[in-house]
């Protein structure tokens, strides 16, 4: 939200309002490759712990922007903030190692339900932080994100590096060739899942706070009112999307969240009230947690404990690629074809993603480990 808002007010055209937003997607685009192979050399201990200190450099060099009202280096600052958001994106795979492969799903969920408190704390944060500093230019918020994660990095110094032992007969084999993983019917539709699940979402939500607060004219308090409760819609079924995914496997679970986010194309073309805006974004949140952790824990299930690092980059990569060009593509479409024509674009991707799953019905692996 606080991108949107701020790059509002510092680009020189309305149709680069989202830049920001966007370069922060793809400064995790960027950076997915390089993260997973770092931590691969370092481990997962200190890569998480740099990427951390990298944000809170970004952070302060975001504040110096807005202070300066210079918007190009605020593109910048959260570009470089992005790289931190590749590591962070590691986490829920770093929980999954950890765990037997049944317990997968749950581990997966509970990394995401540590968001909620990201969802709580940084609307508000972002709303009282304009005033910390007498420019009233959201600087302040800034400087206490720099400084959050910059304690952040400290406490990832604990972190032990701990990998789950799984079949000894995988591990007596060679990793195959990323062409060969690649090539396997559940790793394309589990990397699927994330790329239609976050690039929906992102182009959605990057849009929202423009929508709302530029063009229809609400409050910065409705606005950061209805991104916190999608936030909280994106992690909040965390709490049980771990045990659903076990009971129902994967594909019920991914099909469920396509269906989920087909019902905010729904809700969105209502009007342009907060409540409309309210459902549609609560309901994006809830099908993208289903989407994105079925899609994971699939993942999972797709390569060999030699073979992680390279298929998690490659995903990962995938996935935020496409959500970048969302982000990117967001602000253009908002300003010249509307709010309605924008949440239309997302049925056809999402239509795409249940005919995979539909695809793929009937294999036994969408519910036990891959064992080639």
């Amino acid at each position: 939200m606080l991108g949107g808002i701020v790059g509002s007010k510092l680009a020189p055209t309305p149709a680069l309002a989202t830049l920001p937003v966007s370069l922060m997607v793809v400064g995790t685009a960027l950076s997915t490759v390089p993260a997973a192979m770092l931590m691969k050399l370092i481990g997962r201990r200190l890569g998480f712990s740099l990427a951390a200190l990298v944000g809170s450099a970004a952070a302060l060099l975001a504040a110096y922007a807005l202070n300066s009202a210079s918007f190009l280096l605020f593109c910048v600052a959260t570009l470089t903030l992005g790289t931190n958001l590749a590591f962070v994106q590691q986490y829920r795979f770093a929980a999954a190692e950890s765990v037997p492969i049944h317990r997968v799903g749950r581990a997966i969920s509970l990394v995401l339900l540590g968001s909620i408190g990201g969802a709580l704390i940084g609307p508000e944060l972002a709303s009282r932080g304009r005033n910390l500093l007498d420019d009233g230019n959201y600087a302040g918020t800034l400087l206490t994100v720099a400084a959050m994660l910059f304690l952040a990095s400290l406490l990832l110094l604990a972190l032990t590096n701990q990998v789950a032992a799984r079949d000894p007969e995988e591990e007596k084999q060679s990793a195959r060739p990323l062409r060969k993983i690649l090539s396997q019917p559940l790793y394309l539709v589990a990397m699927m899942g994330g790329v239609i699940g976050y690039g929906v979402m992102t182009f959605i939500m990057t849009a929202t706070p423009i929508s709302m607060h530029v063009i229809d004219g609400h409050s910065v308090t409705q606005t950061a009112s209805v991104i916190r409760s999608h936030v909280i819609a994106m992690y909040a079924p965390a709490l049980v999307s771990g045990f659903l995914v076990e009971w129902l496997g994967t594909r019920r679970m991914m099909t469920i969240g396509a269906c989920i986010m087909l019902a905010t194309v729904l809700v969105g073309l209502q009007g342009h009230e907060v409540m409309h805006y309210w459902l549609a974004l609560v309901l994006l949140g809830v099908g993208w947690n289903f989407l994105y952790i079925g899609g994971t824990t699939l993942l999972t299930r797709t390569y060999r404990t030699s073979e992680r690092f390279k298929s998690q980059a490659v995903n990962d990569f995938s996935v935020f690629a496409m959500s970048a060009s969302g982000s990117l593509l967001a602000g253009t479409v908002i300003h010249y074809l509307g709010w309605t024509n924008l949440i239309m674009i997302v049925i056809t991707p999402l239509l795409l993603m249940l005919l995979a799953l539909f695809w793929v019905r009937g294999r036994s692996s969408m519910s036990v480990p891959v064992t080639p």
